[in-house]
């Protein structure tokens, strides 16, 4: 295989770049809200993560995450992925891409839920569509160290927008498609590291992982390209940073400012506007809010929310009700 993959700076995606630009300087001018966008900032990464799995075959909705019955194993890929942003957002995230950086990614992604974490393939594998028929034949174990080799060169010495970077980089990975398992969630991580160590992660509240999993057979088919010259793939990355970074400043322009309960966790800010709505309110209308939430949870929150000052306790034994303060 030939690395760098090439494309062609054509109309389209020079029209997606102005987007990208727009939509970023208009995130970054917005106010700081620092207790708002911590919420916003784990509700986007919590997404990103369940997409990126849903993309590979995970079944998990979103409100299923706090149920702590079935499913733990794609409860675990889901986490492991969300584990993997954090580092990627926090202070300690690598500041330069390498074969090492890669590993770890991979470890965070297959913790618990596969094996040879961390490690190279060591045998032939292939890529398959969606019919499970092979479509790629991956390049064999021995090349594997060189083509990351490339590859890092690339993400290194590129003067290309941060974006298509990250785009050319992930077409590349899922193409050397270096491990047995797990490259799909990699390749991704990849993106957003990139995205972010290039201060184009919009306040670390876009991910794009709902666009390619609302596009999937794009995805897929795009992912399958066997040319050198990989535009229509670039148009496709570029256009799902595009319509994601716009989505993200529509949520926050209308915000005023901060409220005291922006502090809370989200489902303790939900539970607090149900008690707001209804005025007094039962356990048990809560619980039919959150049916697949156990009820020891739910108790906790709500003994938060009173310790906070936010609610008030009526009624004692069965017949409690909880009022807003």
């Amino acid at each position: 295989m030939k690395i760098p993959y090439t494309y062609k700076q054509n109309a389209k995606i020079n029209a997606l770049l102005i987007r990208i630009e727009v939509a970023k300087k208009m995130v970054d001018l917005l106010p700081q809200l620092p207790h708002i966008e911590v919420n916003l900032r784990r509700q986007a990464m919590l997404k990103s993560s369940l997409f990126s799995a849903r993309i590979e075959g995970n079944t998990l909705e979103l409100n299923e995450l706090d149920n702590r019955s079935g499913k733990n194993r794609e409860k675990k890929e889901i986490m492991n992925i969300l584990k993997a942003l954090e580092w990627i957002h926090s202070p300690n995230a690598p500041e330069l891409i390498t074969t090492e950086v890669l590993l770890t990614l991979h470890e965070y992604v297959l913790d618990g839920v596969g094996f040879d974490l961390g490690k190279l393939r060591t045998e032939p594998s292939a890529i398959f569509n969606q019919a499970g028929v092979a479509v790629y034949m991956a390049p064999p174990p021995s090349q594997l160290p060189g083509l990351l080799d490339q590859l890092i060169t690339y993400v290194t010495e590129s003067e290309d927008h941060p974006a298509i970077v990250a785009g050319v980089s992930h077409f590349t990975f899922e193409k050397i498609h270096p491990f047995i398992d797990g490259n799909g969630r990699v390749g991704r991580l990849l993106s957003a590291l990139i995205l972010k160590q290039r201060d184009y992660a919009l306040r670390s509240l876009v991910g794009m992982e709902e666009y390619f999993n609302e596009h999937r057979s794009d995805y897929y088919d795009l992912l399958s390209i066997t040319e050198n010259d990989i535009s229509p793939f670039v148009e496709f990355f570029l256009e799902g940073i595009a319509e994601s970074a716009e989505k993200t400043f529509n949520q926050l322009k209308d915000i005023k400012g901060e409220k005291p309960e922006d502090v809370l966790l989200p489902r303790r800010q939900e539970i607090l506007r149900i008690i707001r709505e209804q005025r007094f309110c039962s356990f048990d209308m809560i619980k039919r809010r959150f049916r697949k939430i156990p009820d020891s949870s739910l108790h906790y929150d709500i003994r938060a929310l009173l310790k906070k000052g936010f609610i008030k306790k009526l009624g004692t034994t069965r017949g409690v009700v909880y009022g807003s303060t």
